[in-house]
């Protein structure tokens, strides 16, 4: 019997049809529940992004995942894990929260709109029915009292109102659309994000002391531009490093917890642009410098120690300032010198620089202090491909996958111990290498084009006010009636109060409105 009432039941409920589902799936997306959802959705789908490495940020690093992890690696390649911010997951989930909260806030602007355009409400006939209820006994007449409560709700800024014997009265429109300005703020800086990410763009370059570079394509080690940005169309200005600073504490004893640790960096550089104008500037990591729309940052410092390597003949087979990377705040510092020029094989020399070297039995070569005490290279070497594949490389590294290393007479791997000034022979009439007297410095430069920053930043500003506006704001409504007593000449005046959410502060409110109409007149009494 009951599955004949269901069958009947089924028949007789009608049929959403397409124009109803879609009214039906509108409504769910565009709920405050379904946009919370989707905001907590896109935290969690950034995470991917800070577990694995991502391709736009250090090719190199995802290409050795690729090659450490065969079965896995390539399944998260193929799901975007490895660029997850342009990945189609990522961008659905960012177009849908940005639909859904338009869908939010645009119903209830126009709510809000026919609500500030609407008249006061009339006072009710009891206005002790109402959360908050005061009174209180003056020696005015009606038409006294009502100015008396006019004045006062008008300091306060109240829509009034007002008809025989009552006055109405509203205040704290301004808490939703303080509400409003915050969801739009918030749309507005996700907005800003997008923009910053299709038109902007990031180019990462390292430069040493005494040496210039120019903002094209080609020359910076990494570029990572938007999928609107025409690489080729990148402002042409040119940038020198005139001095990179670099400021340690050394006047606390050696061993102390601040021996050695920084206390500045900086960089003298100068820009020219298209025109040829050139302009002097001071780069430090909080203070960039700005170019062409562009903002050029400090990100990073070391050594790069100038390297020239010869053949058996005496042939330069590299000569340039090769930078190390610094692995700790004394700057020991990895590295690697390429020779792809070398035959029968490439050399591949990897190892450290170090500032200030000393020994330990365990730990081996370490450095005590950041400055150039007692600088030097250690280093081994490999021969074979350097480039196996043709895969990404980071400049501080060497792929020893394809290669072999290098041993002395004794069999022992070869271990290279040089300082400036001083050459080394390499082992089988490999030629030498040479340890140049002077150590230049190298910059980190990062160059950022960002137009969405300023937007992202006024949006937040603004959203940030409407929240204040939002906490801060009460939504009230104040009635009063006023009746005068003709036997007695007196006048009572009824105050009531009513607020759409909760206000723990209604009613002294109520009653501090009833003591400053009384306050405004001759008080004769008040009643509770």
């Amino acid at each position: 019997m009951s599955d004949k009432k269901s069958a009947k039941r089924r028949e007789l409920a009608p049929s959403l049809g397409v124009i109803g589902t879609a009214r039906w799936f509108w409504r769910q997306l565009t709920s405050m529940r379904t946009a919370l959802f989707l905001l907590l959705m896109l935290a969690v789908a950034a995470l991917p992004g800070s577990i694995w490495p991502q391709r736009r940020i250090d090719a190199a690093r995802v290409a050795d995942y690729l090659d450490r992890h065969p079965d896995l690696g390539p399944w998260l390649d193929k799901f975007g894990f490895f660029d997850v911010y342009a990945s189609p997951w990522f961008s659905a989930i960012y177009l849908l929260l940005v639909v859904s909260l338009l869908g939010c806030i645009l119903p209830r602007m126009r709510q809000q709109w026919k609500s500030a355009r609407a008249q006061v409400p009339v006072a009710p006939k009891r206005l002790s029915r109402l959360e908050a209820y005061a009174t209180t006994e003056v020696e005015a007449t009606q038409e006294e009292a009502l100015d008396a409560a006019r004045n006062v709700l008008g300091k306060r800024r109240f829509r009034l109102r007002e008809g025989e014997g009552w006055l109405s009265g509203e205040v704290g429109l301004g808490r939703e659309i303080g509400n409003l300005v915050f969801h739009v703020g918030l749309v507005c800086i996700i907005v800003s994000v997008a923009l910053g990410h299709l038109f902007g763009w990031r180019g990462d370059v390292i430069v040493t002391e005494g040496e210039s570079f120019a903002s094209t394509a080609g020359r910076y080690d990494t570029l990572d531009p938007g999928p609107w940005v025409d690489s080729s169309s990148l402002p042409a200005w040119s940038l020198k490093l005139n001095k990179l600073k670099a400021e340690f504490e050394d006047g606390v004893p050696p061993g102390s917890s601040q021996y050695g640790q920084p206390r500045g960096f900086d960089a003298d550089v100068t820009t020219e642009d298209e025109q040829g104008t050139k302009k002097q500037s001071n780069v430090s990591p909080n203070h960039p410098t700005g170019q062409d729309g562009s903002s050029i940052y400090l990100l990073g410092n070391g050594y790069a120690p100038k390297i020239t390597v010869r053949d058996k003949d005496g042939k330069v087979m590299y000569q340039q300032a090769t930078p190390f990377l610094p692995q700790d705040n004394v700057y020991k510092s990895t590295g690697a010198v390429k020779v792809a020029g070398a035959s029968p094989e490439q050399l591949g020399f990897f190892g450290f620089f170090i500032p200030s070297l000393d020994f330990d039995e365990k730990q081996g070569p370490y450095s005590t202090f950041p400055g150039l005490n007692d600088p030097a290279l250690v280093l081994g070497l490999y021969e074979g491909d350097l480039f196996p594949q043709g895969r990404p490389q980071s400049v501080y590294t060497l792929d020893t996958k394809a290669m072999k290393q290098v041993r002395a007479a004794n069999g022992e791997p070869l271990r290279l111990l040089v300082r400036p000034g001083q050459t080394v022979d390499l082992p089988g009439d490999r030629g030498s290498i040479t340890f140049e007297k002077g150590i230049p410095r190298w910059g980190g430069l990062s160059v950022r084009r960002d137009p969405g920053k300023i937007p992202a930043l006024v949006s937040a500003m603004v959203g940030l006010g409407g929240l204040i506006a939002s906490l801060v704001l009460r939504r009230r409504r104040v009635f009063v009636r006023v009746k005068t007593d003709p036997e007695g000449g007196r006048t009572l005046v009824e105050v009531g109060g009513m607020v759409k959410n909760h206000d723990p502060r209604l009613e002294s409110a109520i009653e501090q409105y009833a003591d400053d109409i009384a306050g405004s007149l001759r008080r004769t009494g008040t009643k509770p």
